[in-house]
This record gives C-alpha cells, sequence and structure tokens, in this order.
C-alpha cells in the first residue's frame, strides 16, 4: 500500500521509464549472479587448496557464551530558529543460554539531546558522540561476547572527522561534550581492539563494507564482493581462517583535541592494534548470509577464543527469519526509531515553550516548525 502511494505522486511516464529501467538492471544482475554461480566450485576449491577454508567443529564445542548487541544512532531536525540534535547508543542482551541465570532486566542505554545554533558541522559531531557512547556501553557490557553494528575501524574515522570539525565556529555545547570524553572514548577503544582479557571478546559486525581482503589475496574479479562470494560458497558451520584487516592508503590517523600526555600514548597504543585487527567469515546455519566478523588479533590467534565466539553466533542466529545475530538485530530495530521519537521531544518542548511564552503563541510555532531531518548510525 505505502508503494502505491509512492508512485501515486509520481508523473506516470517517470514511473512507467523507472520500471523498465528496473528490468534492465535485473537483467544485467542476473547475468552476474549465473558468472558466480559457475565459479562457485572453482573457488570452493581454491579457498581449500589455500588453507583457507575451515570447519568450526574442528575447533572443539565450549558451553555457549552469553552475547550483546551495541547500536548507536543520531538525528539532527532542522527548525527554523535551531537544530534539534540527539543521539543515542543502545546495547541489549541476545538469547540467554539455558545454563545462565543471570541476564539484564532491560537494554542499556546513553542518550544525549539538545538545541543547537544552525551549523553544517553538528551531525559531524554529534556522530563522534555517538560513538564514544557505544564504545562506553560495550566496554561495561559485562557479556563474555559483545558485539559492535559496523566495522571496528568505524570509531576512528568517525572520531577523527569529529575533532577536524571542531574550529572555532563549533558550537561550544558540542565542543565540550565531545572533548570532555575523549580520553574514556580511548580507553574503551583500546580495551576493546586489544582484548586482552580472556573472558571477553569484543567483535565488529558491519553489514556493508568496500574492503576485499579475501578478493585481491585471491586474485578474484574487483566486482566480486567478499561477502556475496563467500555467502555463495561456505556451507554451515565453515570458516576462512583469520587475515589481516585490509589497510587504507594513507596510514592510520587521530587528530587530538588537545596535547595531554596520557592521552597522546593512548592514540598510539590505539592506532598500533588497529593495524593488527584481522576479518574471519563465518556461516551458522544455510539460512544466514556470510558473516564479517572483525576482532582483534588476540581473538583470531586463540582457537579456543574462535571456538567460544563461532558458538556464540550459532545459537544467536537460531531462527530463521532472522539472518543476523539476534541482539545486533534488537539493537538496530530499537535504535532506528530514534528519528521517529524526534517529534515527540519537538512537541513537548513546544508545549512548554507556550506556557512560558506570554506574546503570540503562532510565533513559537514557527520558530519550531520542522524542515529537514538529518540522520545517521
Amino acid at each position: 500500500m505505502e508503494d502505491q502511494t509512492v508512485f501515486s505522486q509520481l508523473p506516470e511516464a517517470l514511473v512507467d521509464e523507472m520500471l523498465h529501467k528496473s528490468e534492465r538492471i535485473g537483467e544485467e544482475l542476473f547475468d552476474s549472479f549465473i558468472k558466480l554461480q559457475k565459479n562457485k566450485t572453482e573457488i570452493r576449491k581454491r579457498l581449500k587448496d589455500k588453507n583457507i577454508l575451515k570447519n568450526d567443529s574442528d575447533l572443539g564445542y565450549p558451553n555457549t557464551p552469553t552475547i550483546c548487541g551495541v547500536d548507536g544512532s543520531y538525528v539532527i531536525e532542522r527548525l527554523l530558529a535551531t537544530d534539534l540534535a540527539a543521539c543515542a547508543a543502545v546495547a541489549i542482551e541476545g538469547l540467554t543460554p539455558p545454563s545462565e541465570t543471570r541476564h539484564w532486566q532491560k537494554p542499556n542505554h546513553l542518550v544525549f539531546i539538545s538545541p543547537e545554533r544552525h551549523n553544517p558541522v553538528n551531525g559531524t559531531i554529534l556522530r563522534g558522540i555517538m560513538m564514544s557512547m557505544e564504545l562506553g556501553l560495550a566496554v561495561k557490557a559485562p557479556h563474555d561476547v559483545i558485539m559492535l553494528d559496523g566495522s571496528l575501524t568505524t570509531p576512528l574515522i568517525y572520531m577523527n572527522q569529529a575533532i577536524n570539525s571542531l574550529s572555532s565556529q563549533a558550537n561550544k555545547n558540542l565542543r565540550e561534550k565531545l572533548t570532555s570524553k575523549f580520553k574514556q572514548y580511548l580507553t574503551s577503544y583500546k580495551t576493546i581492539i586489544e582484548a586482552s582479557r580472556t573472558d571477553k571478546l569484543w567483535v565488529g559486525m558491519p553489514k556493508y563494507t568496500t574492503r576485499r581482503e579475501l578478493g585481491k589475496k585471491l586474485g578474484w574479479p574487483s566486482y566480486y564482493d567478499d561477502r556475496a562470494v563467500l555467502t555463495s560458497v561456505l556451507k554451515p558451520g565453515e570458516f576462512t581462517v583469520p587475515i589481516r584487516l585490509e589497510r587504507p592508503e594513507q596510514p592510520w590517523h587521530l587528530k587530538m583535541p588537545g596535547s595531554n600526555t596520557e592521552v597522546l600514548r593512548l592514540k598510539d597504543e590505539v592506532i598500533k592494534n588497529i593495524d593488527r585487527l584481522c576479518v574471519v567469515y563465518y556461516r551458522p546455519h544455510g539460512w544466514t548470509p556470510a558473516l564479517r566478523i572483525e576482532m582483534a588479533y588476540s581473538i583470531a590467534a586463540n582457537r579456543s577464543r574462535l571456538a567460544i565466539l563461532f558458538q556464540g553466533f550459532k545459537y544467536q542466529t537460531s531462527t530463521a527469519g532472522v539472518i543476523e545475530p539476534y541482539p545486533l538485530y534488537l539493537a538496530d530495530r530499537m535504535v532506528k526509531h530514534l528519528g521517529s521519537a524526534i517529534p515527540a521531544f519537538k512537541q513537548t518542548a513546544t508545549r512548554r515553550m507556550t506556557e512560558l511564552y506570554d506574546g503570540e503563541i503562532s510565533e513559537i510555532f514557527f520558530a519550531m516548525h520542522g524542515y529537514r531531518t538529518e540522520r545517521g548510525r
């Protein structure tokens, strides 16, 4: 019904042209799909010959670990008079193993919301604050396995962009919020990508990436996506041996908001551990795609820790209707609703303003009128 409503608002000629081009795109996609299917056997054979393909049964059968998923989002509502900026991070417990007596009573979360002066960098800085919140929740989670929605390099990229946006024109409230948590951000990030504690496994779970570690290693065509190919090639329970994460053309860099000696040391340790990150592809069941799992070298080099990790993923993807680990699925659904909650925040703020204002109420409604919403994760 919703699709029909959208099409009814478009010119008929435009709809016809879009549908015609969609059929042609379908034919092009089908051709590439067939090529992959024809090469699947050869790709699988080469993975075995290179000793890259393994089975989780070779690692043993550890007890099912407890798992939680962490995700975040941000929203900026562009009002006539100001920007309403909000970001949130949430950590949600997954399916609890039968033998586990401990459990979270409710999801854990962090929220930041503030009215801000119109500024093009508000979204970039807000995204850095969001990443700091996500890492903070991930480090404090008491679970055996903690999954972050996205690559383990994303917190560095987003924070570097946020710090670069801290010019003299940046809003004071956002600038102070970001810089006051910077040391805590580095400490949490170092803990996650170092993963020195043997009882804690932190991993990144990007749904989409342009990195092609295996494709480049094995000389696959440039249009072959690693995850797509391995979803077609891997059988349930199979995984690829850990390999180093693809490095960028330029060395990893993180701009500093200050020159504190301890913070500089933390930053250097973070950069060192990012260069040691590894990636594994694992397919728990036939109804799940291959999962891209990014992890610290200390996890990738330890068969026992990998066994615990895979056992957890297999347990959290036991429902055919959910093709990603259950706690990440829940966290994703929850943070996506931040944008839809903004109108309620705005309505509450508007009502309070009308209670305090003695002038013409229509002036408040014009000032609080929203023109554009910017959101992201």
